[in-house]
């Protein structure tokens, strides 16, 4: 079981929320801090660890800026998170560049910040070569396919995801890549999102380091990184359990142990690219019941819709919700919680039992802090929330301001009609 409880006192929301008006995320500062320290306290038996964090989580340099004041770095797929990892200060090998259908542009900023490079696909060599050249090192995503069962709504299985190379195409990558004059190099996989069973990620680090002894094997090269990818899961519902990060990390541990160190290419930096569990639980958006309606359902409007938060629409997924100043009052009503958009999907939860809601309370959607704000979008020219920072001392910083219409029709040109 996981307890849903919040960072701030009733009053202090209802203050807050008088303040900044909302819909608003809302970023717990002192909480992320402690579990990316958690993370890297879990892995620390191996001295080359890093977090990089995924940008695409949470794109805000103010939550970037504090995870690399704890040591991390950044896992960034685009170019605009390539230039938010530069702005807070990361550059070089504290970036890592994993992205897919990449244009020129972006590999050359990845050579600028010398960031590592990590290709999705064997042809990405040819192209990279001719749009920014070969960097010293090069990392390459391994998909294995029918070698390893899983996967989810989210990525999809394996065999049907479009990322990565195949096993026969990781040797013929390295060994075109050592022709082409890169010294060093890095392993990674990703092919889970939001697993809850620790066993997964011990024997996807099981499958990596056979890999990585099997390319010294063949094609004498020595892996120096191996990137496990992110995919830890959250508790979004209250009766799910957390992943034991002491656990993953013993066991990895000893798995590297069995592998790694008995082959002699110890030693192997093992590093991670978490995004939804080092700041997913410790956001929250928070909105107002705006309009009750009543006709084949009871329906709860809020002031929110899902350009805020868009995951219930998008994987039908639960976020679970708190009605300020109603937390003993029994659960005995049933509703749809909906925002405005003119689409019928745009629901926070559907026939979910709550405590009796009026025009006005303050509604507390859980578990936003990744995958929220940043999925954010302007159908219906809709414009997106702001979020704040509460930091350690109780102060509320604001991070991003709201959207406003202007931002809307900045790119328009009106004089042309």
């Amino acid at each position: 079981m996981t307890q849903k409880t919040l960072p701030f006192s009733n009053q202090e929301i209802e203050k807050i929320a008088q303040e900044y008006g909302t819909p608003f995320h809302i970023y717990d500062e002192k909480a992320i801090r402690n579990n990316v320290r958690r993370l890297q306290t879990a892995f620390q038996w191996n001295p080359g660890f890093k977090e990089y964090f995924a940008v695409k989580a949470t794109p805000n340099p103010h939550i970037l800026k504090l995870l690399a004041e704890e040591g991390a770095g950044a896992d960034c797929s685009s170019l605009a998170e390539l230039l938010l990892a530069e702005k807070v200060g990361l550059r070089g090998e504290r970036i890592v560049f994993s992205s897919n259908d990449t244009p020129g542009v972006e590999y050359r900023k990845a050579r600028e910040l010398g960031a590592i490079i990590n290709l999705d696909d064997i042809t990405h060599i040819d192209f990279l070569a001719k749009e920014a050249g070969m960097p010293e090192m090069i990392s390459f995503r391994f998909n294995p396919g029918p070698l390893r069962k899983g996967g989810n709504d989210i990525i999809g299985n394996p065999e049907d995801a479009k990322y990565g190379l195949t096993r026969d195409q990781m040797f013929e990558a390295y060994k075109k890549v050592k022709d082409l004059g890169v010294k060093r190099f890095g392993l990674h996989t990703m092919v889970i999102s939001n697993e809850l069973n620790p066993d997964f990620f011990v024997e996807t680090a099981r499958m990596m380091f056979d890999l990585a002894l099997d390319v010294k094997k063949m094609l004498n090269i020595n892996i120096e990184i191996i990137n496990l990818g992110g995919g830890i899961g959250i508790p979004y519902r209250p009766e799910q359990k957390a992943v034991d990060l002491e656990y993953v990390g013993y066991r990895i541990k000893e798995v590297y142990e069995e592998i790694i160190i008995p082959a002699g290419i110890a030693p192997v930096r093992v590093v991670m690219e978490c995004g939804r569990m080092i700041t997913g639980p410790y956001g929250y958006l928070v909105t107002r019941a705006l309009h009750k309606k009543e006709t084949y359902k009871n329906y709860i409007g809020l002031d929110a819709c899902m350009a805020d938060l868009m995951r219930p629409a998008l994987y039908g997924a639960y976020h679970h919700i708190t009605v300020v100043g109603k937390e003993e009052q029994p659960l005995d009503y049933k509703y749809d919680v909906t925002g405005s958009l003119c689409e019928n999907n745009d629901k926070f939860a559907i026939d979910r039992m709550l405590p009796k809601i009026d025009i006005g309370d303050l509604i507390v959607i859980h578990d936003a802090g990744a995958h929220g704000h940043a999925m954010g979008f302007n159908y219906n020219g809709k414009l997106r929330s702001k979020e704040l920072l509460l930091k350690p001392d109780g102060r509320v910083d604001i991070i991003r301001r709201a959207e406003t219409i202007d931002d809307y029709f900045a790119t328009l040109d009106f004089s042309k009609i």
